[in-house]
């Protein structure tokens, strides 16, 4: 009884709403001292209490929002994230009375920030759900803001491959970065290293484009002195290099055949011999791989080994085209012109990002980076103009055929011009959901 007596005291100090059920006056106390911030919602998504990590990181000048609801406090939304067009935890766990986890964009008193939201169901004696505990872990490996290093997105398909390297990243499993050339692979494949317990070992980059068989060996497993001609002292390759950290290998779907033997031997055994030695060197490294080619067609074919295959994709991470993440443009665009760096500053007007989200991007965001970077030396007011913009970016394609519109905005703006129906007809004309197609007219700046 003098438990609860103190704990309903700390209702006056703004911890726990006073209707609060006798199990949770409880909880709050065992939480407060934890160190991830955590919330404690009732069944209607009000927020009944919240720990003094909360107050410190989300709360504003460390008060918590007591009896607010928690998606408008976190997503300023006035209906509830399944409602919006979001994953919402709590009807998962309503559901299923076990632990959901998702990753959201929260509103933050630093601006949003991507969060890793982990949502556990408290049942009362007769196992009814009578609370939820959310535990909050703000995601260092990317910003929803523009910044000049790392990481940016917001759009659904780049928060889908955040949370999959948020959750492989602290692993030691091997990694394999699917995408289109120009998608930042090796982007997130720093990510995965610095989310991971090898953050202060090296990353060492291998190149595997354009290397022939013997020079793929001597870079990788590094050679001694006179092993052949012009090798005139020892040389550490780049698998012995990368120990205690994380080696990755992009566009492995280059390594000429006769290598990958090899190559499969020292990711299993992590042992190698360098050119010209007899020595057995181990090598202690997390392994990264990345390629814009489609491994599984390879390996039917004969040019991928299927063993070397399953080795490297323990855990396959797709990375969107830009054409898919559309809404990220701005952002992606501003946190390039930051890293161009250099005076003057400069920025995108209106009309030259309405016509930069009508190009389809096949070169994804190298191409936005050197689309920019020559439109920046026509800026002389420091302001992008369309005019400034190469003359094929923004041209409609000549067609649009059914399915096109799923991730193409040039053949969505043709299809909207030419198709006489409701938005509803479009959608299913189109092969999209009305909530896609809602977001694609949206980045065409259309209600």
């Amino acid at each position: 009884m003098a438990v609860l007596v103190t704990l309903r005291q700390a209702i006056f100090i703004g911890t726990v709403m006073p209707e609060a059920h006798p199990l949770i006056l409880a909880l709050v106390s065992y939480l407060e001292h934890d160190a991830l911030p955590t919330i404690v919602l009732d069944t209607d998504y009000n927020i009944l209490a919240a720990n003094a990590a909360y107050r410190r990181q989300f709360g504003h000048d460390e008060q918590a929002p007591l009896g607010e609801k928690c998606h408008r406090v976190s997503h300023h939304y006035a209906v509830p994230c399944d409602q919006a067009g979001e994953h919402c935890p709590m009807r998962k766990a309503w559901a299923s009375k076990e632990p959901e986890r998702v990753l959201h964009i929260h509103h933050t008193p630093r601006g949003p920030e991507h969060v890793d939201v982990e949502l556990r169901p408290i049942l009362d004696e007769q196992g009814r759900v009578v609370a939820f505990v959310e535990r909050l872990t703000s995601i260092a490996l990317a910003s929803a803001q523009p910044q000049q290093q790392g990481l940016v997105g917001r759009a659904p398909a780049f928060k889908t491959a955040l949370a999959s390297l948020q959750r492989a990243a602290p692993a030691q499993i091997p990694v394999l970065l699917q995408g289109e050339s120009g998608t930042g692979k090796e982007l997130f494949a720093r990510a995965i290293h610095l989310g991971s317990p090898r953050a202060n070992g090296p990353l060492v980059v291998v190149d595997c484009t354009g290397l022939t068989e013997s020079l793929f060996e001597s870079e990788l497993f590094g050679y001694e002195k006179g092993a052949f001609t012009g090798a005139n002292q020892r040389k550490v390759g780049l698998a012995e290099a990368a120990h205690g950290g994380t080696l990755f290998l992009d566009e492995i779907g280059e390594v000429p055949l006769a290598m990958q033997v090899k190559l499969l031997r020292l990711i299993e055994s992590g042992s190698f011999r360098p050119v010209g030695s007899l020595r057995t060197v181990h090598a202690d490294f997390r392994l990264v791989s990345a390629t814009h080619k489609p491994l599984k067609q390879m390996v039917a074919e004969g040019t991928f080994r299927e063993d070397l295959y399953y080795r490297i994709s323990g855990f396959p991470i797709r990375l969107p085209a830009l054409r898919e993440r559309v809404e990220d443009l701005p952002l992606l665009a501003e946190s390039l012109l930051q890293r161009m760096g250099g005076p003057p500053a400069v920025s995108l007007t209106e009309a030259a990002l309405t016509q930069l989200r009508l190009h389809t991007f096949p070169g994804n965001i190298r191409e936005l980076r050197n689309i920019l970077e020559r439109a920046r030396l026509f800026a002389d007011d420091g302001l992008i103009r369309p005019e400034h913009l190469p003359d094929d970016v923004g041209q409609p394609l000549p067609a649009t055929t059914r399915g096109r519109g799923r991730n193409d905005l040039g053949g969505l703006a043709l299809a909207l011009e030419q198709f006489q129906g409701s938005r509803s007809e479009l959608a299913r004309h189109l092969g999209l959901s009305e909530r896609t197609l809602y977001r694609r007219l949206k980045a065409l700046g259309l209600n």
